[in-house]
């Protein structure tokens, strides 16, 4: 153990001469000296020389036991005394006896008071799982008015670590600032107890931590340090691995080639120190190690400054002791506490009546009626506030009054729950009043109103509810920080629409449809009909008309005689329309009849198609019923600037619109939209809830207001009907407001942080802000009839085919009265044919005569009774054409004679006989078929029928 002198030089001397010298292998500090200053700095310096040459420390020193931290980064220390860290477990264990949740932290600019205050925090992390605490402030003592922030702080509990010395100064400055009162507790550390009498300065019932250092203690201590290092030495000795090495320094000041300049093996034989464990006290561990050299197990002493026997002098009293080794550590007697008191101080600040002045607004404040019988409100009704006026209720007695629902009422939701949590956690009582105007605050005629006019006036203290906070209004009145942000937006109700009456188109688009219908449809029909018209086995022209036999049909000629044409096979059933009818048929899946192609191409080609159809169709239905369904319309605002809004003359018709008077959304819109505000003024409603139920009557197409109100209104719709549109405007948050400079203010944002940070905020907003609009019931409300609208679009496409029926029907009657005469002469050949077998038919009436044929030929009566009509039919025909006959010959007899019904073939010498009426009318032509030929007579009869 070595003096230690001011003098840096003195001290590196001493250091060379004194300890290098001798080859040490280890230095043992040992000091009860507790006068910080000089010596502080020196006793840094000597321990830090130490590290940088590797020799390792054995210390226990009292006024550097905060030194140890800051030491062991680069030094190779043990510390036998208790540590900075067992000095706050053992301040913050008296804290969590007596449930002192929040406090302050006191320094000065002694060595290691940035320690002292991260070994708080470090133990308070250690601890926040059993008990919360909350340091709310962290002063840096240089002058007195350092400590004006305690005056304006919650705190009244404060830790204080500094030299006694500067501990009368902060105490005598804190007393000035009457901030060493009764309900102010102050816990020091081992530096400002320090020994001898405590200074008059000091305020009784200060409590502190403390270890002995006396003569008795240091000799105790020494030898246990003297123990620490013989067993490190044997511990060395003993291992095999060290059997090289050597505890001989060998370390010189001088320079190079005189000695080593830091001792490698200084390391290694500090573990081995680090390591031991020595015998102790009996019901004490034994003296071990951290692996920062810090001491394992320590005890520290619980004092208490009281009166003494003699009444002026004041003791450090012990009442208890903390060991760190035990669960509990905190064994305390009975205290003096704070103005001589037998009761703790709460720890907080001592409570405080506030005047709350509210405005209704659901979720953040809404009333209800208070039970009848106990005239009390019921836990999810909230707190009992006035809505009458002070002067009405003080005619009435309290009890008559609080029954009288018209002066008293419930209070519930987000802002009075927030409001119970202030109060819970600053401790201070209200009084809920409902502002008397009924109005927010907005400056009309020269002058405030409402709930801002009561904070000018010092009517109130604080203002709770959803008081948006805008620049004119913080021009007069102090607001916190934002509980909730919010803005301007736009409420407007759902529509049920109809059913689009273009629906069945829109499962594809545009495009899609010209390619199915002018490409794919077109593509197909013509595709299956020229490959008809090509296949051998299909409608080949030219070979049919070369080898198909053909009847010979007579047309009278302008001589008189019958001229023969060659026509397309009457059986054939296949042209270009009704290659349409097949390509529609198939694509729809019409069950109709329709004519199949011949050729086998034709009909491959017609099986591609149809495998078309089934894909198109399958993707076609399955679209189709997201479209056939009924749209839910809205006024899609995109924002309170919306042209539509802003300029509402500018639309026709013109939206009706618009808000609550003295509002923050009315004085807004005011302000920034003047045209706007004047035109809204006509549909402006006194209330939020009767501008929602105008929206939901239609009365309204939107309501213009807060942002979180109208979500909050819109969940709460049971119809699911509302919403709000567009983006928020004018983006702001809401606020408590306080008078100007009030004394809460600072507090009350202190704690409105603390809820924001700790999810407080986050859960009122998920609880109150949750509404009943659910799913399900808009399910349910699905299963209810369609009405007529809500399927108008299949009605619409009926309705245009009717029409383009009749369109169709006109231009038929054109045809037939206008056109057919004209194609008849034109087209000889039969073309038309090709392109439709009825126009073509009709252009002759040999085509109609032969299909009335076909008709009649294959005619088959299905009972006997028909069989019987029919030969009677036949059997009176016959009969006539006999009696024509007979009626020829008298003519003939009487020298009338009758025209003759010859026809004239380009092949002379071919002669027409007269048939018998008595046999089939069929003859035979040049080509060896057999065809029948009607008469004129009998062609008008077939005309008749047809």
């Amino acid at each position: 153990m070595m003096p230690l002198t001011p003098s840096p030089k003195a001290i590196l001397n001493s250091l060379c001469k004194e300890f290098l010298s001798v080859n040490v292998s280890a230095i043992l500090y040992l000091m009860n000296y507790e006068k910080y200053g000089r010596s502080t700095a020196s006793a840094q310096y000597f321990l830090q020389l130490a590290g940088y040459l590797g020799i390792p420390v054995i210390a226990w020193n009292a006024d550097n036991s905060g030194l140890e931290r800051r030491a062991s980064q680069s030094s190779l220390q043990l510390q036998l005394a208790p540590s900075l860290e067992h000095q706050t477990a053992a301040m913050l264990s008296i804290l969590e006896r007596y449930k002192w949740h929040q406090f302050s932290i006191v320094t000065s600019q002694i060595a290691g008071h940035d320690d002292f205050i991260q070994a708080v925090r470090e133990r308070i992390t250690e601890m926040q799982d059993r008990f919360k605490f909350t340091i709310l402030n962290a002063v840096l003592y240089t002058k007195a008015s350092d400590l004006v922030t305690l005056v304006n702080s919650e705190s009244r509990v404060m830790l204080l670590y500094c030299t006694r010395e500067e501990a009368i100064h902060i105490l005598n400055h804190a007393r000035e600032l009457k901030i060493t009162g009764e309900n102010y507790v102050w816990v020091a550390a081992q530096s400002v107890i320090a020994t001898g009498t405590p200074p008059t300065q000091f305020p009784v019932g200060m409590l502190g931590v403390h270890f002995d250092t006396s003569s008795t203690s240091l000799v105790t201590e020494i030898t246990t340090a003297i123990k620490v290092y013989a067993y490190g030495v044997e511990d060395f000795v003993n291992d095999p691995r060290n059997a090289n090495l050597s505890l001989n320094t060998k370390l010189s000041c001088e320079g190079a080639g005189l000695g080593d300049s830091r001792w490698e093996t200084g390391d290694r034989f500090y573990k081995y120190l680090r390591n031991v464990s020595v015998e102790n006290d009996m019901g004490k561990p034994n003296v071990e190690f951290t692996a920062d050299g810090v001491l394992k197990a320590a005890e520290l002493k619980i004092m208490n400054l009281r009166p003494g026997n003699n009444k002026q002098m004041m003791v450090w009293e012990e009442i208890g002791v903390w060991k760190s080794w035990e669960g509990e550590g905190l064994d305390i007697k009975d205290i003096v506490w704070p103005g001589n008191s037998h009761t703790p101080p709460q720890g907080v600040p001592e409570k405080f009546h506030l005047k709350i002045t509210f405005l209704e607004e659901p979720p953040y404040v809404q009333l209800a009626p208070p039970d009848p019988v106990t005239v009390k409100c019921n836990m999810n009704r909230g707190v009992l506030c006035r809505v009458a006026r002070e002067q009405d209720v003080a005619e009435m007695d309290q009890f008559s009054a609080h029954r009288n629902s018209s002066f008293y009422q419930c209070c519930s939701g987000f802002c009075i729950d927030l409001l119970e949590k202030f109060a819970e956690e600053l401790g201070f009582t209200y009084e809920l009043v409902r502002v008397e105007d009924g109005k927010w605050g907005t400056f009309e005629n020269g002058r405030w109103n409402g709930l801002v006019a009561d904070l000018i006036n010092r009517k109130t203290d604080m203002v709770m509810t959803s008081l948006m906070i805008n620049s004119e209004r913080e021009g007069v009145v102090d607001f916190t920080v934002p509980f909730m942000e919010t803005g301007i937006a736009i409420a407007v109700a759902k529509r049920t629409g109809i059913i689009s009456p273009t629906a069945f188109l829109e499962p594809f688009d545009t495009a899609s449809w010209m390619l199915v219908g002018v490409v794919a449809i077109q593509a197909a029909t013509f595709t299956i009909f020229l490959f008809e018209w090509l296949s051998p086995a299909g409608f080949d022209m030219k070979v049919k008309v070369a080898t198909a036999n053909r009847c010979l049909e007579g047309v009278l000629s302008a001589d008189g005689l019958v001229v023969l044409q060659v026509t397309p096979a009457a059986n054939h059933r296949f042209s270009l329309f009704r290659t349409y009818w097949l390509v529609w048929a198939v694509l729809f899946q019409a069950a109709v009849h329709v004519d199949s192609p011949r050729g086998f191409t034709s009909k491959f080609m017609t099986n591609m198609w149809a495998m078309f159809a089934v894909v198109f169709l399958a993707i076609y239905t399955a679209n189709l019923a997201a479209f056939m369904i009924t749209r839910e319309e809205f006024h899609e605002f995109t924002g309170v600037d919306d042209s539509r809004l802003s300029k509402p003359y500018s639309h026709k018709p013109m939206f009706k619109f618009g808000t609550t008077p003295y509002s923050h959304t009315d004085s807004t819109i005011k302000r920034y939209f003047v045209e706007m505000h004047a035109y809204m003024r006509n549909f402006n409603r006194t209330s939020v809830q009767e501008g929602i139920a105008a929206v939901n009557s239609g009365e309204l197409d939107a309501f213009i207001y807060d942002g979180t109100v109208l979500d909050y209104l819109v969940a709460q719709d049971e119809d699911c009907r509302l919403l709000t549109v567009g983006s928020w405007y004018a983006k702001t948050g809401y606020g408590l407001a306080f008078s100007r400079n009030s004394k809460y203010v600072q507090m009350f944002n202190k704690r409105l942080l603390d809820f924001r940070e700790n999810g407080d905020l986050e859960r009122l907003r998920r609880y109150w802000m949750t509404g009943t609009c659910k799913p399900g019931k808009q399910e349910h409300k699905t299963s209810d009839p369609l009405a007529l609208e809500q399927f108008l679009s299949a009605f619409l496409l009926l309705m245009s085919g009717v029409l383009l029926a009749a369109i169709l029907l006109f231009f038929e009657h054109i045809y037939f009265k206008y056109i057919r005469v004209k194609c008849a002469k034109t087209d000889q050949g039969g073309c038309c044919a090709l392109l439709s077998l009825s126009m073509g038919k009709s252009l002759t009436f040999r085509g109609a005569v032969f299909e009335a044929q076909d008709i009649l030929r294959h005619h088959r009566c299905k009972d006997p009774i028909c069989d019987t009509n029919l030969w009677k039919t036949r059997h009176e025909l016959d009969l006539t054409r006999l009696r024509v006959l007979q009626l020829e010959r008298s003519l003939d007899a009487h020298g009338i004679k009758p025209p003759a019904r010859h026809i004239n073939a380009p092949h002379a010498g071919v002669l027409m006989h007269h048939r018998d009426m008595t046999r089939n009318h069929v003859f035979t032509n040049e080509f060896g078929s057999r065809c029948y030929r009607p008469d004129e007579r009998e062609v008008q009869e077939m005309e008749t029928v047809l």
